[in-house]
């Protein structure tokens, strides 16, 4: 049985996933593609969250992303102007709690981006100036417990205002939009 694999832009406002039980109506992956059966995300994006979404129907595939040993950048962009020391606090791993427990994150790359990115309008309006300076900034991880990122720039003092995962290995988001999908061969990550 060959596999197939697709690469999207998952927009603001879905779920990372084909299934959702419970009784409110929420936006799935596959209102946005016509995925053949057994196709599974690799790794999520919350719900709030932007970008790359890898999906497959080869679970050894899966299970290769998600190690540790696959990087995941991100564009974040923070309230306020983030400065030096909260990006070399994150570099070196910050106190967030997940499953109820403290936990220490592993190090990370992190630097501030000058330039703002552009990835087209958000399904939601984020705010605007008058609220206050915004900031962006680069982290690329190898792990990812439960809405990480965001816990790490709120631990520093700047909470997550937008979060769009760019990269994930040497897979880019490139110029791909808000719902896009693209079959590929291969990840060959």
């Amino acid at each position: 049985m060959s596999h197939r694999h697709f690469i999207l832009h998952k927009p603001y406002g879905y779920l990372s996933q084909f299934v959702y039980e419970l009784k409110r109506k929420k936006k799935l992956l596959g209102e946005l593609h016509d995925f053949p059966a057994g196709t599974m995300a690799i790794g999520r994006l919350d719900e709030d969250s932007e970008g790359l979404l890898l999906l497959t129907t080869d679970g050894k595939m899966s299970e290769i992303v998600r190690s540790k040993k696959v990087d995941k950048e991100y564009y974040v962009q923070v309230d306020g102007i983030i400065s030096q020391e909260a990006i070399d606090e994150m570099k070196r791993g910050v106190e967030i709690g997940f499953n109820g427990t403290k936990y220490l994150t592993k190090p990370c790359e992190s630097f501030i981006i000058n330039e703002v990115p552009i990835f087209g309008e958000r399904g939601k309006k984020i705010r605007d100036e008058r609220h206050g300076p915004t900031s962006w900034v680069s982290i690329t991880v190898n792990e990812g417990k439960f809405r990480q990122i965001r816990k790490m720039t709120a631990a520093v003092g700047f909470p997550t205002l937008r979060l769009v995962r760019i990269r994930i290995g040497n897979i880019h988001l490139n110029d791909l939009q808000a719902g896009e999908v693209v079959e590929v061969n291969t990840f060959g990550i």
